[in-house]
């Protein structure tokens, strides 16, 4: 069954995070020398995430929080991880690319008033998690082993990329009662493609940079497209997104939906790929269709 739904606006939004004209140089430079360092280069500025200070709205889920490392074997790596609240109805939340575990603060917060408590983390190279890289396949077994550490949980709430991760560990056998994404990508080689595009050198790149992840981690990139996830998804998923979201095209939501079982779509305007996470109406959206 789907179901659609618009929200209003009350703002206009627009937050794509900009490739600064120093990398945008180096990667045209390296382009009229070697496509074979163009490709390594672009590898490198695509798995690396930037590291934002924690703003002042996260600051007391950071302090309330109770943190521990945990080691995830599957990939070798430590990721910090935030216990908030004290029930035993457990949400998971799983943040974005260059995200951190405090950043969905404000349905954390209202789903502790809702009797929930919520399960978060700093994926590998993200927020205090130690490292500089990072790849989609570390989030996924981030939450796998979350789930194995602290679960059950209950439902899951996933942004951005973090959306895609959560759609990949349902498929993996996360056993959750409902999810929701929000702001989501959907085809992996859009994506790549996408970043290519903010580079500004030759679209060619996104197919080589594509061959060289699958060379090096191993597999089909597409077997993790966000859609793919979902034809194998029986549980309810609430798809959210904005239409003028500059990161993620609105039409991955309306193509990850299109390919689940059990869905509702919600469309919000003027509230771009970050603040969506901050609005009133789009967070009592979520909790009525937890509850």
């Amino acid at each position: 069954m789907h179901k659609k739904n618009v929200a209003m606006s009350k703002n206009k939004s627009k937050q794509s995070q900009e490739v600064p004209n120093l990398i945008k140089k180096i990667a045209k430079v390296l382009e009229m020398t070697s496509p074979k360092l163009t490709t390594m280069f672009a590898s490198k500025l695509f798995t690396t995430p930037i590291k934002h200070k924690t703003p002042k709205r996260e600051v007391k889920m950071d302090e309330d929080s109770v943190q521990r490392l945990l080691t995830v074997p599957a990939i070798n790596k430590e990721i910090v991880v935030y216990e908030y609240g004290t029930s035993a109805r457990k949400v998971l939340l799983v943040h974005g690319w260059s995200g951190r575990g405090t950043q969905l603060v404000r349905i954390a917060d209202e789903l502790l008033k809702n009797g929930f408590s919520t399960v978060s983390f700093d994926a590998p190279a993200h927020g205090k998690s130690k490292g500089n890289a990072s790849i989609m396949t570390e989030f996924i077994a981030s939450i796998l082993e979350l789930e194995k550490h602290y679960g059950p949980f209950k439902f899951v709430i996933g942004h951005s990329l973090g959306g895609m991760s959560v759609l990949n560990a349902i498929k993996q056998n996360l056993q959750v009662k409902k999810a929701v994404v929000i702001g989501s990508g959907d085809i992996i080689q859009d994506v790549i493609d996408d970043f290519i595009s903010k580079l500004e050198i030759n679209p060619k790149y996104g197919l080589l940079l594509k061959d060289h992840f699958e060379k090096k981690f191993g597999g089909k990139m597409d077997d993790y497209s966000a859609y793919k996830a979902a034809e194998q998804i029986e549980i309810p998923v609430l798809v959210i997104h904005d239409l003028e979201d500059a990161d993620v095209p609105v039409k991955a939501a309306y193509h990850i939906q299109k390919h689940l079982k059990h869905s509702e779509l919600i469309i919000t305007t003027g509230y771009g790929h970050r603040k969506i996470l901050g609005n009133e109406d789009v967070v009592q959206k979520i909790i009525s269709f937890l509850n």
